[in-house]
């Protein structure tokens, strides 16, 4: 019996019952810890340097910039999607700072989906697929939407975004940007 409580609570401290569980290597040499922004939301972005959708970097960081009272955004830099984050983290790293002027944190590169995905995606994939269960209607776009959101992350900047306590409340499309309207009316 001992050993499956403490097999039960290994589980949960692996998976993450909570985003507040997870702490990640970030470029800088320093974990992130996702316990720290307990209060605020918070933006989760699957990232690439050579992506035709790279450019999201400037609006992120102006995102950031603008709401950085009550949100806080963390790249996650990943090779899943056309070889398009092929370098280390110091490359990447130098390629954010230089060419973006990026100062949210940044993960190291992780896997975003397949057999090595990381166990924060995880969480947000099964969370999204959570989302989907109360999206009602039944209409094309609807079912489009909801289709969607059982496989979100379908190519590099995928945004997810968690509230204050929390929850997974939205997820966008890797062709949204960070500054238009369907991201704001979350934050203002």
């Amino acid at each position: 019996m001992k050993t499956l409580m403490l097999s039960l609570i290994l589980v949960a401290t692996l998976t993450g019952g909570s985003i507040y569980d997870f702490k990640v290597p970030g470029l800088d040499g320093t974990d992130i810890d996702f316990s720290k922004y307990k209060g605020k939301k918070i933006m989760i972005v699957n990232t690439a340097s050579m992506c035709g959708n790279t450019p999201q970097y400037s609006d992120l960081e102006k995102l950031y910039e603008k709401y950085k009272d009550k949100l806080v955004i963390i790249g996650f830099p990943a090779n899943n999607f056309g070889q398009q984050e092929p370098g280390s983290n110091q490359e990447i790293k130098e390629f954010c700072s230089k060419k973006y002027a990026v100062t949210f944190p940044m993960a190291e590169k992780v896997s975003v989906k397949g057999d090595d995905i990381c166990p924060l995606y995880k969480w947000l994939v099964d969370q999204s697929r959570e989302l989907a269960k109360n999206v009602s209607g039944d209409d094309s776009k609807t079912w489009a939407w909801k289709n969607y959101l059982q496989n979100p992350v379908t190519w590099n900047f995928t945004k997810f975004l968690i509230d204050e306590n929390g929850n997974l409340v939205a997820v966008f499309h890797n062709k949204v940007n960070p500054m238009s309207e369907e991201v704001l009316k979350y934050l203002n």
